[in-house]
């Protein structure tokens, strides 16, 4: 089983966070930010991950701190459980609609941070969540997973069916990228041999 546990502990947040990235989508998620929740649900459900997250963070201040650490630990604990990738698809992709919404993530375990997002929200909050934060969910999960990913929202008019699709496209992608490929023979699947 790959599984990894990391926890951060900063004047700003307290995360633990434990991991299977061959699960069955079942996860217990509390962050504070109901929102933020209901997202990370979906990329278990649609990752196939089993994941435990717990969050305190100095959401008197704002949520800013919360949503980017959450980020930077699932990025850590994909990156531990992954290892050395070694006969993984390494690429993953998907499509995923919501009515009006449709979302497509790629993503790529090159060993090199990379990200472009591109969802052009409706508008700047769902509910009491505001969106600009997704991006920095992204940035600290590609920064600690060392993967390119690109998020790309390619219609949509409403703002909460925007971003869970592109959270639900998000967790296919990575179930698709971790998948092991039989005809690999447990290769690393680069040229250079490593990633």
């Amino acid at each position: 089983m790959r599984t990894a546990s990391v926890t951060r502990n900063t004047a700003e947040t307290r995360i633990s966070l434990t991991l299977n990235l061959d699960g069955s989508g079942t996860a217990k998620i509390a962050t504070g930010l109901p929102f933020l929740d209901h997202m990370l649900d979906q990329v278990a459900r649609h990752g196939l991950l089993d994941l435990e997250l717990e969050a305190k963070g100095d959401l008197r201040v704002d949520a800013h701190h919360t949503v980017e650490d959450v980020g930077i630990v699932l990025g850590q604990a994909v990156a531990k459980a992954a290892g050395d990738k070694r006969g993984i698809r390494r690429y993953g992709h998907a499509y995923v609609p919501l009515d009006e919404a449709l979302s497509r993530v790629v993503v790529d375990f090159s060993g090199r941070p990379g990200l472009e997002f591109h969802v052009p929200f409706t508008r700047a909050r769902v509910g009491e969540f505001d969106v600009d934060l997704v991006h920095e969910f992204f940035q600290g999960f590609v920064n600690h997973a060392a993967v390119t990913l690109h998020v790309d929202n390619l219609r949509g008019a409403n703002a909460h069916h925007q971003c869970e699709t592109a959270f639900k496209a998000f967790g296919r992608a990575l179930r698709m990228a971790v998948e092991t490929d039989l005809r690999a023979a447990g290769a690393v699947p680069s040229t250079k041999g490593a990633l």
